[in-house]
């Protein structure tokens, strides 16, 4: 447990670093670096359209590792999804500037986050079946928090090295190379892909379904259509508000922040990084409280919480006070953690084994389309429209109530105290 917990937790860290740093730089510098000739607002959203291409790959991402990883193994298919997103990333970082080789600057950076986003919608399902197949049934809410941990440490990591980059350089020298300098990094991740290629087994799930020769009847995920389509559906409506949050508060309120409120982007970073460091100690808080009473209560309650906090999120970071944009951005990230600490557990207990990769895949990279994908486009647009952040306020409000009703509609997949097998668990989820 504590080889798979590590490489789950470094390997989704790296991997979700690599995709939050385009984030933070679709808000910073790539609107100018690679959108230059064109009016400023269109050059963001140019940007955020880019950073939305991501998503979009991720479902296609996630039908294809799943089919791999409930085929083949949940090692495999995370191996090459982590070698995949190693390289990608890197080449972001080497990829000459508009200024240099013109239009095919931003048409090359868009096919390097689509293979971005192939590459993250085939490593969450990897990472989240690694930890909870080898977790005992009754903390796989807690194994299963180690993959969601490395968001938020990818979160911290990524804006750190941002904010001390264009500390340390000042604001021309970021622009013009400094940028790039977290892209070159992301090498690390494929180190971390070998690791794993060497010194992990697959879980004990899948070499039972090698045993009976389970997963050979048909193509995964035509099976989890054909068994489990309502999981499907649900999972990935109770994902829109964890994932569309999530991009609302730490891409565009950067934007949102920088370019409407005029804040220095320090200010910014500053909130996102303090919110960001407390919920690391809240996702595997709220991962342990779904051991105890179950999975459906506690994600409901964050769905419940992302409504109450819509508005006051943005009525805390109009006030232009860093603490206070520390505050709404808390808030908003509480409610958050409430639903992605216990998501891993949740998603993989809601299929049978044998398309458990392909099932959890599925549900999750739907939800990221709908959700966040479209986030920060979405809001930078309502705003446009509207000229006031009350709009983005009710925009994340649907999301919450859309996954409210989604989080009650789904079964409860865990029962406290729960003693049962790995096998009877997979023999039962879905029913």
């Amino acid at each position: 447990m504590r080889r798979t917990s590590l490489v789950s937790l470094l390997g989704s860290t790296i991997e979700w670093y690599d995709f939050f740093i385009y984030g933070t730089a679709a808000a910073l510098v790539l609107n100018t670096a690679f959108f230059p000739s064109v009016d400023p607002f269109i050059g963001t959203l140019a940007a955020f359209s880019s950073f939305a291409v991501g998503f979009i790959a991720r479902p296609v991402g996630g039908i294809i590792w799943g089919h791999f990883g409930d085929r083949i193994g949940r090692k495999k298919a995370l191996v090459s999804a982590l070698f995949l997103m190693g390289a990608s990333t890197t080449l972001v970082g080497l990829l000459p500037s508009y200024a240099t080789i013109g239009v095919a600057a931003p048409i090359l950076l868009f096919v390097l986050r689509i293979l971005q986003g192939l590459a993250v919608g085939g490593q969450w399902g990897g990472a989240v079946l690694i930890a909870t197949e080898y977790a005992p049934p009754d903390r796989r809410g807690y194994y299963g928090s180690f993959p969601q941990l490395g968001v938020p440490i990818a979160v911290i990591v990524s804006n750190g090295l941002f904010l001390a980059l264009e500390a340390g350089l000042g604001e021309e020298a970021f622009e013009s190379w400094g940028w790039r300098v977290p892209f070159l990094l992301s090498v690390l991740l494929i180190g971390v892909a070998l690791y794993a290629q060497l010194r992990l087994e697959d879980t004990p799930a899948f070499k039972e379904i090698q045993a009976q020769d389970a997963g050979k009847k048909r193509s995964p995920i035509i099976e989890v259509l054909r068994s489990h389509p309502k999981q499907v559906l649900l999972a990935a409506g109770s994902f829109i508000a964890v994932n569309g949050g999530f991009y609302v508060f730490i891409v565009y309120a950067l934007s949102y922040g920088t370019k409407v409120l005029k804040l220095p982007e320090t200010t910014m970073l500053v909130g996102i990084l303090g919110s960001s460091a407390v919920n690391l100690a809240l996702i595997p808080l709220f991962a342990l409280l779904s051991d105890r009473i179950g999975r459906r209560p506690v994600y409901l309650a964050g769905a419940i919480g992302t409504v109450l906090a819509a508005f006051p999120v943005f009525w805390l970071i109009d006030t232009r006070s860093t603490f206070l944009i520390f505050l709404g951005l808390l808030i908003g990230g509480i409610a958050n953690s409430a639903m992605y600490g216990p998501q891993a557990a949740l998603f993989a207990e809601l299929f049978s084994a044998e398309v458990r990769y392909s099932g959890a895949s599925l549900g999750y990279q739907i939800g990221a389309v709908l959700g966040g994908g479209l986030a920060p486009l979405i809001a930078a647009s309502l705003y446009e429209a509207t000229g006031t952040s009350a709009s983005v306020s009710a925009y994340l409000l649907v999301m919450g109530v859309i996954t409210a009703v989604c989080a009650y509609l789904l079964h409860e997949t865990h029962k406290p105290r729960d003693r049962a097998t790995v096998h009877e668990r997979s023999a039962t989820a879905g029913d």
